[in-house]
């Protein structure tokens, strides 16, 4: 069974992106790894040849900044990625420059590709998430976090990145898969505020064309405006470990204080009272 991993980035240095830990966390799994790097300007590419792995290929991209309608660019770059995969290649590892995976789940991950390999009604394997949020000890749990998604393919170009690189489709149709118990963790929202400022700004760009932006890069971002979050109890990656040691920001949150529409607080009582998520996005068609 042959494995590749993919991903793409862009200016990994100058938003402060995990992108080192991203891929060194699914590398033990793969044959190689594919790297569509972005046009940039504060040494990424160097970043990604300090990494110490023959397995890494890059592959230089221009981006094309006028795709701004929903994103379409960040699902442009995945797909260049995904087509640099080796033809002889099983599966394909997606993972986003600030997504990690511990340790811990790589038997389950590995053993789940072997068992699918060719189960002609598997197309992919959905992750659950653990979304960190203001630091490393905070992680959201409101409905507006994506409680799962793609992040494994099966070598079919004719798979697709969709929308924004949320997840993957073909034919602009949901593709089939099998539900992991294991977790990418989503560093998205973990870095000092004046970063995650920049970071902000620079996203929105790809998506507003009239530059009117909800942040400025001189201003510090707010974390506690957030609705509400939960204590993590868990390890993290070990690979995570110097950069948490690394934090330079403080951040507290009253997790007792929840900020949750109407709505969302019907929901979540028929969930706990159901065991069921009514009304939830599904990007997939998981099978039994």
């Amino acid at each position: 069974m042959k494995i590749s991993g993919f991903t793409f980035v862009r200016n990994a240095v100058k938003f402060d992106y995990p992108v080192v830990e991203a891929i060194s966390s699914i590398l033990p799994l793969c044959d190689e790894f594919i790297v569509c790097l972005g046009n940039s300007d504060d040494g990424t590419e160097e970043l990604l040849k300090s990494i110490p792995s023959d397995k890494i290929k890059i592959v230089p991209s221009v981006w094309d900044d006028r795709l701004r309608e929903g994103g379409r660019v960040l699902a442009t770059e995945t797909d260049k990625a995904f087509d640099a995969v080796s033809a002889d290649s099983h599966w394909a590892f997606y993972i986003q420059a600030d997504e990690v995976v511990h340790e811990k789940y790589l038997p389950i991950i590995k053993q789940a590709m072997e068992r699918y390999k060719e189960d002609k009604n598997v197309d992919c394997l959905v992750f659950k998430y653990l979304h960190f949020y203001g630091n490393y000890n905070y992680v959201g749990n409101a409905r507006n976090w994506y409680r799962r998604e793609i992040r494994i393919i099966k070598n079919d170009k004719t798979i697709r990145s969709y929308r924004d690189a949320q997840g993957f489709r073909k034919n602009e149709k949901k593709i089939s898969g099998k539900l992991l118990d294991a977790y990418i963790y989503h560093y998205g929202w973990v870095r000092n505020p004046r970063l995650q400022t920049v970071r902000i700004a620079n996203f929105e760009k790809l998506y507003k064309a009239d530059n009117k932006l909800t942040l400025h890069a001189d201003e510090l971002f707010d974390y506690h405006n957030v609705n509400s979050l939960t204590l993590f109890d868990g390890t993290h990656p070990e690979v995570m470990k110097s950069r948490i040691a690394g934090m330079d920001w403080d951040f507290e949150f009253d997790i007792s204080k929840k900020r949750l529409p109407l709505r969302h607080r019907i929901l979540d009582f028929v969930e706990r009272l159901t065991g069921k998520r009514f009304f939830e996005f599904r990007n997939y068609k998981l099978v039994k």
